[in-house]
């Protein structure tokens, strides 16, 4: 349970901040954003800090509980020693489980889905036959706004050729088919035919089949026997994720100046903001998301949809 947040009330929360970094740069690792968020790098774990108007919001993580308190005091112990005109409270919240957080609060989440173009009968109806043929594995269907989201990038961007990395039963595979041009091509890569055979009827119901070329091979294979000449127009990336950053890197380069990488799952459960979980997953997601943020081949940001979308820019 390495996670930990504080919140310490004071008038002078970018004073402190400033002079935490500052002070332990000599002695750990430090940066300061320009708009003004801290982050101190121990061995032991990391504290993020932000200044908010009337307190400093900090957030500790590390591997295991007990390197978790050792952050916590030394943040503690220093943030407490420059407050010589006031005196700081710095309680912190019992340690808690980064799967136990949740991005999207549930009424949050209920208003999203109610305040979106709804799916219309084509889209129900593969949903349900995905819950009743699938069982616990249709969790792994993109939720109704993100198809939403997915058609409107996918004729915002006026896409001609998009990719599709992980097709499961097809429903994010219509959603991005129905925004493609009329002459547009949606390459979809998959090893299931099994399942993506499910979608087959409701692609052929919605009049946008012959637009999706299937393909059920291991998805690397097919993304390197690509042109490496910049033509993809979108690309969606759902699929499994020690592979992402292997996706991306084949993806990207074929990208047009002007087109979107969009990926799902960057949060993986709020597990990537807990660094107790070291599995390849976890690392691979991690290592990905700082890789996106120092990319100077696109533009991106990251937003709390359901459980985490990346969208990326080519430059």
């Amino acid at each position: 349970m390495p996670l930990a947040t504080a919140h310490v009330v004071t008038d002078r929360p970018a004073r402190y901040l400033k002079q935490l970094v500052s002070h332990m740069g000599h002695k750990a690792g430090t940066t300061l954003t320009p708009d003004g968020r801290g982050t101190i790098t121990v061995a032991a774990g990391t504290c993020n800090l932000t200044a908010s108007p009337d307190r400093l919001d900090l957030t500790a993580t590390a591997v295991d509980a007990e390197s978790l308190a050792r952050v916590q005091d030394v943040i503690t112990r220093h943030l407490v020693r420059f407050a010589t005109q006031e005196e700081l409270v710095v309680e912190w919240t019992d340690p808690i489980d980064g799967a136990e957080l949740e991005p999207v609060a549930p009424v949050v989440g209920d208003y999203l889905l109610s305040h979106h173009t709804p799916a219309d009968d084509i889209l129900t109806e593969l949903a349900v036959a995905t819950r009743t043929a699938t069982g616990e594995a249709a969790q792994m269907q993109v939720s109704a706004d993100e198809g939403t989201l997915l058609t409107m990038l996918t004729r915002l961007t006026g896409a001609r050729f998009a990719v599709e990395v992980g097709v499961f039963t097809g429903f994010s595979t219509l959603c991005i088919a129905r925004g493609l041009a009329d002459d547009g091509r949606l390459l979809a890569c998959d090893l299931s035919e099994e399942w993506a055979a499910i979608g087959r009827p409701y692609w052929e119901r919605a009049g946008v089949a012959d637009r999706i070329d299937l393909r059920i091979a291991p998805a690397l294979e097919t993304l390197r026997a690509l042109d490496t000449e910049p033509v993809i127009d979108i690309a969606f990336i759902d699929a499994d994720k020690v592979n992402y950053p292997a996706y991306y890197e084949e993806i990207v380069p074929r990208l047009r100046p002007g087109g979107l990488v969009v990926l799902d799952n960057v949060f993986l459960g709020g597990r990537v903001f807990d660094p107790a979980y070291q599995q390849d997953r976890y690392l691979a997601m991690r290592r990905l998301n700082d890789l996106i943020t120092a990319d100077e081949r696109v533009d991106s940001v990251m937003l709390p949809v359901r459980d985490g979308v990346t969208i990326a820019r080519r430059r």
